[in-house]
């Protein structure tokens, strides 16, 4: 058994391993230095620890517009923007995010000759409010201190991770997940989760 192993096992190997090699270096003959891009998303976002005490979480829905450009082969930059279209609602209190601005620096690494992962942190800015329908209601005491504008710090540290997959010449699919704001104030703790197309010139 073990000498079947020792002859078999190699040779199995050694085609997966030549064509993993090959695909790994046909990913790094196409430059994207000096190249910029245009993507529009769809953005999800899910605030979490809403309340003091039932840290609830609720979801919205915000569209992304994102321009940027490669600053060399591995690194990029680029900034986003975003309006809200459907608000976040949790028993009597909803969340709104009328819009947002950030902007990015990261890393990308093909995979294949057609996908790429990427890592990016950067800054954002947002606006928005928070809305208790029922001010006075029982259980509502916890939400009384978000009433009103939204997130108390409009500024915070984001990041994301992502992937994309090259469908048609310069042009992406691309799926991707990160924070984009902590509010210092409230506590609450809101994560995008996006998808759409980039193209790439």
């Amino acid at each position: 058994m073990n000498k079947v192993l020792r002859h078999t096992l190699p040779a199995v190997l050694l085609p997966i391993a030549l064509f993993i090699s090959a695909d790994l270096a046909a990913a790094g003959e196409k430059a994207r230095e000096d190249m910029h891009y245009i993507g529009l998303y769809a953005t999800t976002l899910n605030h979490r620890s809403i309340g003091e005490i039932s840290n609830e979480a609720a979801w919205g829905q915000v569209g992304t517009l994102v321009i940027g450009g490669h600053i060399s082969d591995l690194f990029h930059a680029e900034v986003r923007a975003g309006g809200g279209y459907k608000d976040a609602k949790t028993g009597d209190l909803t969340l709104s995010i009328d819009y947002f601005a950030s902007w990015y620096i990261g890393l990308h690494y093909p995979i294949t000759h057609y996908a790429n992962v990427y890592a990016q942190t950067g800054f954002s800015h947002i606006s928005g409010e928070a809305e208790l329908a029922n001010f006075d209601g029982d259980g509502n005491g916890q939400f009384r201190a978000l009433d009103g504008d939204f997130p108390d710090s409009s500024f915070s540290i984001s990041w994301l991770a992502g992937l994309d997959f090259e469908v048609i010449d310069n042009g992406y699919l691309v799926f991707e997940g990160g924070r984009l704001f902590k509010d210092t104030g409230s506590g609450v703790n809101t994560f995008q989760f996006s998808g759409g197309v980039r193209y790439e010139f």
